[in-house]
């Protein structure tokens, strides 16, 4: 049976991995919480009190009994690549990346003396950094797994998020719907009204609301898209259609119950009994 966790280093503490440290801690985790980052942030970390000390991965890996990778995607792949032969057996290595199936398959060839389990937590922020993080960015928000375990299950649950498990394919198409195309529509939107100089002048709640996304880095969606391309196309090609379907309605009552159909759906997201 796996150890309860004496000991947990989150490798990038930045957003969400100081957010992780810091819900930890006020679940009541009352073990060594060691940081793995930059010069930088390392010392705003210590500064906030979001990590006790800070060691190089090397060190930090064998001597964790969690190690929580919360990097950008392309790192969480790369620190991949060297961290087994440092972890301690029966280690728990999980992530935080926004996709799944790239890690998954790495982690499998990679990680042989410690365990491996994906993870997302549908959480975030437009802003970035530990200077951001928050102890509640989790709660009430899902918090994707791809296999269980029953001491991370725990904590996940403890720092007030909800556990779905799910295969890393499947959390890959179902994101590709739910949080990707969102940001591409809002990115179109975007782009569409930049080139509409007057636009600004008339602009209300809607597209204020709609181009919320549109201001996230491509920095920070620039993993995403590579490593979820086919979802992500696959998504693009059936909103496309449903636009097209729209258009062909505008001038027909029956676009009525597409209204009525995307209502539902929108309740449905916000935990809204139809009545």
């Amino acid at each position: 049976m796996p150890r309860p966790w004496s000991s947990v280093s989150v490798v990038g503490v930045g957003l969400m991995g100081g957010s992780f440290a810091l819900a930890l801690r006020k679940a009541g985790f009352r073990g060594r919480i060691i940081g793995v980052s930059s010069p930088a942030t390392i010392a705003a970390a210590l500064a906030r009190r979001v990590i006790d000390e800070a060691l190089p991965l090397r060190e930090a890996a064998a001597q964790s009994d969690l190690i929580y990778l919360a990097q950008p995607i392309e790192k969480i792949l790369a620190t991949m690549d060297e961290l087994d032969e440092w972890v301690a057996p029966e280690t728990l290595v999980t992530d935080a990346g926004s996709t799944k199936t790239a890690i998954v398959e790495l982690a499998r060839q990679k990680i042989r003396r410690g365990r491996f389990i994906g993870g997302h937590p549908m959480a975030g922020k437009q802003s970035r950094g530990v200077s951001e993080a928050d102890a509640d960015l989790f709660h009430r928000r899902p918090y994707v797994l791809t296999a269980h375990d029953a001491e991370l299950e725990s904590w996940i649950q403890r720092i007030g998020a909800r556990v779905v498990i799910m295969d890393a394919a499947e959390h890959d198409r179902l994101v590709a719907l739910t949080s990707h195309l969102p940001q591409l529509i809002s990115t179109a939107l975007g782009a569409s009204i930049a080139g509409e100089r007057e636009a600004a002048r008339v602009a209300g709640p809607a597209a204020i609301d709609m181009t919320r996304l549109a201001m996230s880095s491509y920095e920070i969606w620039r993993d995403i898209l590579l490593t979820n391309s086919g979802p992500i196309d696959a998504a693009l090609e059936g909103f496309i259609g449903k636009l097209q379907e729209l258009r062909a309605k505008i001038r027909d009552p029956a676009i009525g119950e597409e209204f009525q159909r995307a209502a539902a759906a929108a309740h449905a997201l916000r935990g809204v009994e139809i009545l």
